[in-house]
């Protein structure tokens, strides 16, 4: 896998919002027909990451690469192009309230095609028995459930036969059973249509059940990108085997197994609630107040309302 050219391709992503950078120096290759989880805890990076490789933003520094093009130069004429070749499954599904589900797998369709109406819905129909949802064509939105408008969002993102789909968080919300039935999509999506698969979840049920290789982000940095069975290495070793392991491994290990304690615990306690409140870092002592007061008044002149009568 790893001989041929990546179908995306991300070097040196940086991206800033104001003083605060959200990702730093990210390196990551994916390849056609493979699934790529990537992962981290709130606030990672993972939700921005993914919206730069679909051209919502540009990036601050750093080239990001599809089907061989850096897409950080293109204008949003060139972009809209790109954007044909893959779909994207929004975490709420992003359906049109107002439309039918055949209506919403119909609008890219109608909107960057010229097909006559008839194949249009036949390939509506296709696209809904992908996702098991054909009998329910005439619903709206509001008439399905939650699992159900995932469905029909992913049916509406394989409209034009894309090359990759990118999933953000495609578990969340969704009970036990849904989840795994979103999961199962997804793998015999990935194996009968044989697109490249992007998820970008913190569900490590779905991430070990769909993931070919996985990428873990940890605040804005890319800890490690490497095999399923790798990752499911580390998140196998005991207690003593871990000791010895670097602060990233570790950090990854408690991430996988979702532990109480570990290198993520113990960098959230490392900032007391002193110190998170006046925006000091660690060790620091408090300086004066930013506001002196207007008047200083001592217990000699506090009188009591007798005195004050006498």
């Amino acid at each position: 896998m790893s001989s041929a050219e990546p179908i995306i391709s991300i070097r040196g992503l940086k991206k800033k919002f104001g003083d605060a950078t959200v990702l730093r120096d990210v390196n990551l290759d994916i390849y056609k027909g493979e699934t790529m989880v990537i992962m981290g805890g709130s606030g990672s990076g993972k939700s921005t990451m993914l919206r730069l490789i679909i051209g919502s933003f540009p990036p601050t520094e750093g080239e990001i690469t599809l089907f061989g093009k850096n897409i950080c130069g293109l204008n949003e004429s060139g972009m809209n192009e790109v954007r044909k070749r893959f779909g994207v499954l929004f975490q709420s599904g992003a359906l049109f309230n107002s439309m039918t589900l055949a209506e919403n797998v119909a609008l890219p369709l109608c909107e960057h095609t010229d097909l006559d109406q008839m194949i249009i819905d036949i390939t509506v129909k296709i696209k809904l028995e992908l996702v098991g949802l054909r009998e329910h064509a005439d619903k709206f939105p509001a008439e399905i459930s939650g699992g159900m408008k995932k469905r029909a969002g992913l049916a509406r993102a394989l409209a034009l036969d894309p090359e990759i789909l990118f999933y953000d968080e495609p578990s969340a919300g969704l009970d036990p059973v849904t989840s795994a039935e979103i999961d199962r999509l997804i793998v015999d999506l990935t194996k009968k249509l044989g697109v490249t698969s992007v998820v970008v979840t913190h569900e490590m049920d779905s991430a070990f059940t769909i993931a070919d290789r996985m990428a873990m982000l940890d605040k804005g940095r890319m800890l490690r990108v490497d095999t399923l069975e790798a990752y499911d290495a580390i998140r196998s070793l005991s207690d003593d085997e871990a000791a010895g392991r670097s602060t990233d491994d570790r950090l990854i290990r408690q991430f996988l197994r979702g532990d109480a304690e570990g290198p993520i615990t113990e960098r959230k306690a490392a900032l007391s609630y002193a110190e998170d409140l006046l925006g000091m870092s660690p060790g620091q002592k408090p300086t004066a107040p930013s506001i002196e007061p207007t008047r200083v008044v001592t217990k000699s002149k506090i009188m009591t309302d007798d005195e004050q009568q006498g």
